[in-house]
């Protein structure tokens, strides 16, 4: 049986593009949308391993977050907010689209910094082919580290046009239009380690 996560937020694009980044990072979980609390009490709460919950539903319902704290992620809008949420453990939501896939990529290889693990994530795929050439990865690998085309040609002495071709094949081969989506496949592959993102 699929390990169950819940994500709970009054506004419906927040709880499907996190679901869709959960699922992304843990596809071995099952992940379960909720605009209100309500829902969730009504859909058995007991059977989640993570709530992902919005602080202004959080606040509203502390006390059963609080007799569930190692199981809660509290997602903010701002840094700030997060000090008022202590013993949580929060992900803040408003921050640019490389520095949340981390975040959640962190949270999914380490939790809560304490060894307890989010259901499997198959982090490193060990044994599993792709369909990338060794040339192709060391890009890959590159541009999941952040470097821009010029840089990368630097890095591995080869033209700017030949890097534009692999950044276009490696897109294809993997159907994945976002640097994002690449990010997550390096590291739940074991190409890149999460702290050089």
């Amino acid at each position: 049986m699929k390990p169950r996560i819940a994500v709970i937020d009054s506004n419906t694009l927040a709880v499907m593009g996190l679901k869709s980044i959960l699922q992304s990072v843990m596809p071995m979980a099952e992940v379960d949308g909720y605009g209100s609390f309500i829902e969730l009490e009504a859909n058995h709460p007991e059977q989640y391993v993570h709530y992902f919950v919005a602080m202004d539903i959080l606040l509203h319902h502390r006390p059963f977050f609080a007799d569930n704290l190692t199981k809660t992620i509290v997602t903010t809008l701002s840094v700030s907010n997060e000090m008022n949420l202590a013993p949580f453990r929060t992900l803040c939501v408003n921050v640019p689209e490389h520095q949340l896939i981390k975040s959640v990529l962190t949270l999914a290889h380490f939790a809560h910094g304490k060894g307890q693990h989010l259901p499997p994530s198959s982090l490193t795929k060990e044994g599993t082919t792709t369909p990338l050439s060794a040339r192709e990865l060391e890009v890959l690998v590159l541009i999941v580290r952040g470097f821009i085309n010029k840089e990368i040609a630097d890095q591995l002495n080869i033209s700017l046009t030949t890097v534009i071709t692999h950044r276009k094949n490696i897109m294809e081969k993997l159907q994945m239009r976002s640097i994002s989506a690449l990010t997550i496949y390096a590291v739940m592959h074991g190409y890149v380690d999460i702290n050089m993102i």
